[in-house]
């Protein structure tokens, strides 16, 4: 039996209209509940704690009506008709326009129908009659507005309850059975009428009594009390699962020597609000960072903490950092968010040049390796403490990485559930990935996106407790012989021989075209950092999909571009840079910064050289 039966104090949940009439209910299911032989009192009463309770389970809107549907239909009445108010306040917001009420369409076939049946099975059908209004205004004034005001559920066959004209036409009167067979109850939330059901009994069953109308009372009262929660619930995680996308990357970056692929999972359910998060972030000297976390908990909160950390991490690596000093300044910030702000992480970067990874881990699970013979592993890295647990060191490790290897970094909601624990989780992955490869063999990885997806095949059926961040990075590197590097002394001569060298090293890789734009960039950016560098600078040539150069220097100080006037003997290097190239930037380092650019190759867009003619021609005029 609900509790509202039971306990005086439950009658403070309903709202004030109704509180008078569940204090009568308490009354009357106490007098119904004191005789032990009445069957009839307590099967309604049966009827109102099987509805409540799998109302109160409930998160949507259609479960929750389903749920009134199948304890009221049989029992209690023959057929149901249930409205809702279109469209349906949401907390306090207050609705514009006339109020319109919409019949819902459960899933079950012809039930609701089964109201019109009713009605002409008593052979009083009208020949005007043309079924249950699909949508039902409330004018004011009428017979139905006063019937919704008044909150109380009324037989319609009453002078007050005669609604039925408003769903059925004018007719409708003569076509509902003798007797009261039909209850017609409003559905009030917390704030307002958010709809109405009818219920009806066919002729040949006993016709509805007053008590009737407690019993729909509370069916109406914990049904529309439910549908307020599940309309409050539902705006609630669609805004926090729309601000933790938002959050996430809308895209990966195209990093130099790794070919990125991702998946976001929200949970299921009451737990689709989650915290995880994964990112690839861009460094200097052609490196990506890649990283993956997990903040504790389901709730909006947890999704804004998110943000932050993620942000965070990303202001960390722009400072070119070590893993292990990004998570203990992410653990400083976690602690300065609130006592409780915990998460786990794992900061990699990966260096296509050396063809080696670095990897830090906060309480975070262990990343997975595929090589490219189709051997997968669990690496084994030092768990460390959770971020947000304050005063501990972490550690980090460098691995081998591979070309055609790749790693899989992902959240525990992908290896751990109610059903297996999280090592057990790891090790199907393990045993997923290595199967995944045998399927294109041992000199050919399996295609990122298509690994991804039977990965995250490995969740099986059903709902999920947790949301689900998956980072796949496919590690393609930098051949020893597609890389040039120089240490130039800051001299006058530097900028002469960085264009020698330069010159040299395209002619070894067949990009003679290139040559002419390529020596003059060099020359330019070489020249920038000569005139205030006092350590030697950093030459570096990078040849994969595009031809990217690399200067450091020890100037902290970041080039400015600016348009120079005819009249300047200088500031036209980064002018030229910024026109030829087909993206430059720069970059702070630890002891100084990085300006870097890059060129297309011949053939696969418009190259340097064709640009350089048509920028200097009109530069010349």
């Amino acid at each position: 039996m609900p509790a509202v039966l039971h306990n005086p104090n439950a009658l403070e949940l309903l709202p004030a209209e109704v509180k008078p009439f569940g204090q009568a209910a308490q009354k009357v299911f106490r007098a119904l509940g004191a005789g032990s032989g009445d069957r009839e009192a307590a099967g309604m009463a049966s009827i109102v704690a099987s509805a409540t309770a799998r109302i109160a389970g409930e998160f949507d809107v259609d479960a929750i009506l389903d749920a009134l549907f199948d304890t009221a239909v049989a029992d209690f009445a023959d057929s149901l008709v249930l409205y809702l108010r279109d469209p349906l306040p949401i907390g306090d917001e207050r609705p514009t326009g006339p109020l319109m009420l919409r019949r819902w369409h459960e899933n079950r076939s012809g039930e609701n129908s089964g109201f019109v049946d009713i009605l002409a099975a008593s052979n009083l059908s009208h020949p005007e009659h043309q079924g249950i209004a699909e949508v039902c205004e409330v004018r004011p004034g009428s017979a139905l507005a006063e019937v919704l005001r008044g909150v109380r559920p009324v037989f319609t066959n009453s002078r007050s309850g005669d609604v039925l004209p408003e769903f059925f036409g004018a007719s409708s009167a003569s076509t509902v059975p003798d007797g009261q067979r039909v209850i017609f109850a409003p559905l009030r939330g917390r704030r307002r009428v958010i709809g109405a059901a009818l219920f009806l009994r066919r002729p040949e069953r006993m016709a509805f009594e007053a008590d009737d109308l407690l019993i729909a009372a509370q069916l109406a009262t914990h049904s529309a009390l439910g549908i307020d929660k599940a309309v409050l619930y539902g705006r609630e995680a669609y805004i926090a699962d729309k601000l933790q996308r938002t959050m996430l990357p809308e895209t990966l970056p195209r990093a130099t020597g790794v070919r990125l692929a991702s998946r976001y999972l929200p949970a299921t359910e009451a737990a689709r609000v989650g915290g995880d998060w994964y990112d690839a972030i861009p460094l200097p000297g052609s490196r990506v960072a890649l990283v993956v976390g997990d903040v504790m908990g389901h709730s909006m909160t947890s999704s804004a903490i998110m943000g932050q950390l993620r942000t965070t991490t990303q202001t960390l690596a722009g400072l070119d950092l070590p893993p292990q000093e990004v998570l203990h300044q992410l653990d400083d910030q976690a602690q300065r968010l609130g006592t409780d702000r915990m998460a786990t992480c794992l900061y990699a970067v990966y260096d296509p040049v050396s063809h080696r990874i670095t990897i830090a881990n906060a309480g975070h699970p262990p990343p997975v390796l595929l090589h490219l013979g189709g051997y997968a592993e669990v690496l084994r890295v030092p768990s460390g403490a959770p971020i947000g647990v304050g005063g501990v060191d972490f550690e980090a490790v460098e691995l081998d990485a591979p070309a055609g290897a790749t790693l899989l970094l992902y959240t525990d909601g992908l290896v751990e559930s109610r059903l297996r624990d999280v090592w057990s989780g790891i090790e199907q992955l393990r045993e997923r990935t290595t199967a995944t490869a045998r399927l294109t063999g041992p000199d050919h990885p399996p295609p990122l996106e298509a690994l991804c997806d039977e990965v995250l095949d490995i969740l099986g059926p059903g709902g999920r407790d947790d949301d689900i961040a998956l980072l796949a990075a496919r590690f393609e590197g930098i051949a020893p012989s597609d890389v040039g590097y120089w240490l130039l002394e800051p001299e006058d001569v530097a900028p002469a021989r960085a264009r020698r060298l330069v010159r040299r090293v395209l002619a070894r890789w067949g990009l003679e075209q290139l040559s002419d734009a390529v020596e003059l960039l060099v020359s330019e950016v070489v020249t920038n950092a000569v005139r205030y560098a006092s350590r030697p600078i950093a030459l570096r040539l990078l040849h994969t999909d595009v031809l990217r150069c690399e200067v450091s220097d020890d100037v902290p100080q970041m080039p400015r571009l600016r348009r120079p006037r005819v009249t300047d003997e200088g500031g036209r290097g980064l002018y030229l840079v910024n026109n030829l190239a087909e993206r430059w930037g720069s970059t702070r380092l630890g002891s100084g910064k990085m300006v870097w650019f890059e060129c297309a190759l011949p053939g696969t867009s418009q190259t340097a050289p064709d640009r350089a003619g048509s920028v200097l021609s009109g530069w010349n005029r």
